[in-house]
Order: structure tokens, then C-alpha cells, then sequence
């Protein structure tokens, strides 16, 4: 059985990844646009976080300049897609590639750093109000957004890009738009997640992709026709709920390094149920 604390530290970080669903639903479901870099924005993110708050800087600012080292990752996607008409997969494969020695570059070559000692957003207040708050703001604006009229263009072009074109909007200023917001998020919450576990690694935005699809993959599955924001928290925060009772669970006899197998087992059952549904 899962414990209080258990319980209460898989809803925390089902809270941050959610942050990071969003950002993937944002580029797969609204824009139609299968953007791979996410594993690269996510440690982006997390490695100018880590720095700054090294650095003395302001962990609520830390988390606002990941946030924007994220988009411009997303940005360059958008460019090498929509200007040098590299396919959109490959495209994404290329961003996430360089970003490796980018975040290198940016930790200083050290390839993990620690924030033990350092002050951050969680630090000396209550991680679950923290989480829930850090995770409101880009539900409300993802909210807003999708129901303005610009939000409204963004939706048309991943229903169908020639007819958004025909009807006035700009389809590669969307494209893009759309990108670098998502992987905005993508980074924010790396940088949040770091400040959460008090250390950085470059490898720690492995399966970042698989985790945000998860997420919404169980949101739609738990919240059809509620709000898909609220649903991918709900997805993320039901996922880690889900893994945490497997791994600590002594009758199925799963242990850490098993997680990618419930991850991947998690994820053929839900879109198996979907489908036949």
C-alpha cells in the first residue's frame, strides 16, 4: 500500500509534468506537429534554471528564462521546418541532438549540478501548494489563448493548413508561434522539476516525450469533452499515482528499473481501450 507521503509525492510531480503535457498537447493534437526536441527543452530549461539560482538569481525568475530558453529551442524547430523545409520529425531529432552540447555548454561541461544548498521556489513552503500554483498559471493561459480569435487560427492550422492559409492566417508565423510556446513549457518544467529534486543532469530529459504523451493520452481518457489542460494535470498526476502504486507495490514485484516497462505496458493498454471503445 502507498503511503501519505507517497501519495502526496507522486501528486507533486504529476502536478510539474503536467506543465509538460500541456506543451505536448499544444504541438500533437492543436498544431498537428510531431515535435521531438521536447527531450533537449526540457533539460534546457532545467540547465538555465540551475545556473541562475547557482548564480544568486531569483528562482521565480530562473523558472521565467528557462521558460524562454525552451521557446527559442522551439523557435529554431520551427525554422528548420517551415524555412528549410526539413520534415517535421527530423526536424525535431536535429534540435533535440544539438541541444545535448548546447545544455552541455550552458552547465559549464559538468553534466549534472546540485541545488542542495541553493534557495529555490520550494524552498521553505509547502511543495504541494507550490506545484499546484506553478501549474495554474499555463493552465490559464493555455485557456485563454485557445478561445481567442488568435488561439482560433492556431487550432485552424493542425484541422487543416491549406484551408487556415485560404482563409487569411499565416500559417509558418503559427507554426512557429506555436512551437516555441510549447517548448516554453516544455522548459519551464524541467526547470521547475529541477528546483523540485534539488539537482540537474543532461540526461534527465530522456523519456520526457513518452511521459508527456502519457499523460494526455490517460487525460483524454479520464476527462473527454472537459477542459484538455485540466485533463492533461489530470492525466499527468493519474500516471505518476499509477506508477508509484506499481513500484511500491510487493505483490507485482516491480522495482525502479522497470519503470519504462509500466510506462510502455500503461501506454499500449490505454490507446488499445481507446481505440476499441
Amino acid at each position: 500500500m502507498l503511503t501519505l507521503q507517497e501519495i502526496s509525492a507522486a501528486v507533486e510531480i504529476g502536478l510539474i509534468y503536467g506543465i509538460l503535457a500541456m506543451g505536448i498537447y499544444l504541438t500533437f493534437r492543436t498544431i498537428n506537429f510531431p515535435d521531438l526536441s521536447c527531450d533537449g527543452s526540457f533539460v534546457t530549461g532545467a540547465a538555465i534554471s540551475s545556473v541562475m539560482i547557482k548564480s544568486g538569481c531569483d528562482p521565480y525568475l530562473a523558472l521565467l528564462i528557462a521558460a524562454l530558453g525552451g521557446g527559442l529551442a522551439g523557435i529554431f524547430t520551427g525554422i528548420l521546418n517551415v524555412y528549410m523545409k526539413i520534415e517535421d520529425l527530423l526536424s525535431g531529432i536535429i534540435v533535440a541532438f544539438a541541444l545535448y552540447s548546447v545544455n552541455l555548454r550552458i552547465m559549464g561541461t559538468s553534466p549534472n549540478l546540485t541545488l542542495v544548498d541553493e534557495i529555490t521556489i520550494f524552498s521553505g513552503g509547502n511543495s504541494l501548494l507550490i506545484a499546484c500554483a506553478v501549474t495554474v498559471v499555463p493552465v490559464a493561459f493555455f485557456t485563454y489563448l485557445l478561445n481567442t480569435d488568435f488561439g482560433l487560427g492556431l487550432r485552424s492550422i493542425g484541422q487543416n493548413r491549406q484551408l487556415a492559409s485560404a482563409s487569411g492566417v499565416n500559417v509558418n508565423a503559427m507554426l512557429i508561434f506555436g512551437l516555441a510556446v510549447s517548448n516554453a513549457m516544455v522548459g519551464m518544467c524541467g526547470a521547475t522539476f529541477t528546483q523540485y529534486q534539488g539537482f540537474c543532469d543532461v540526461s534527465q530529459g530522456i523519456g520526457s516525450l513518452v511521459v508527456g504523451l502519457t499523460s494526455v493520452i490517460i487525460g483524454e481518457k479520464l476527462l473527454n469533452r472537459f477542459n484538455v489542460f485540466v485533463a492533461c494535470v489530470v492525466g499527468s498526476i493519474a500516471y505518476r499515482i499509477f506508477i508509484a502504486f506499481a513500484i511500491n507495490s510487493d505483490v507485482l514485484g516491480l522495482k525502479t528499473q522497470d519503470l519504462n516497462l509500466i510506462t510502455g505496458l500503461l501506454i499500449i493498454f490505454t490507446m488499445g481501450r481507446k481505440k476499441s471503445c
